[in-house]
């Protein structure tokens, strides 16, 4: 599993010119885009879920757990691209719908239960992502 990690100072995701999910952060949040893979389990969102909720990177060092930011999660296969050959991305490492949708929304799922305030995306959909980059801070975490 991979998630690309943003804190953000606002962040929301429209399906259809409608906007399905949003999170007003107070004064940050995190956008985590989400990648799954052949090998990840429910396990493996269980533990990605707990790493997101600590890690370290608001303000003074601070955890999305310490200050109850919100965490806006949307699906994002091409994660898992592999760009190593020719100029045709590969999508061979991401894994099928049927197995990476259950396992985004369990990562969504454990945050909530960790005690996040959590918005989403919707699975497979076509989906635009408008957000602002707060610092700007990007790390994408894997395990």
């Amino acid at each position: 599993m991979r998630v690309l990690l943003q804190r953000v100072t606002s962040a929301s995701v429209t399906v259809g010119g409608q906007v399905i999910g949003a999170i007003t952060p107070n004064p940050q949040g995190l956008v985590a885009l989400v990648g799954v893979t052949h090998d990840d389990d429910a396990g493996t969102a269980r533990r990605m879920a707990e790493k997101l909720w600590q890690l370290r990177i608001l303000d003074d060092e601070r955890s999305a757990a310490d200050v109850g930011a919100p965490i806006l999660v949307v699906s994002q296969f091409t994660l898992y691209a592999n760009t190593v050959k020719g100029r045709r991305p590969s999508w061979n490492a991401a894994a099928p719908a049927a197995a990476a949708e259950p396992l985004v929304t369990a990562l969504a799922d454990a945050l909530r239960h960790l005690g996040a305030t959590v918005a989403t995306g919707v699975f497979g959909a076509d989906m635009s992502v408008a957000l602002v980059n707060d610092g700007p801070v990007t790390i994408l975490l894997e395990l």
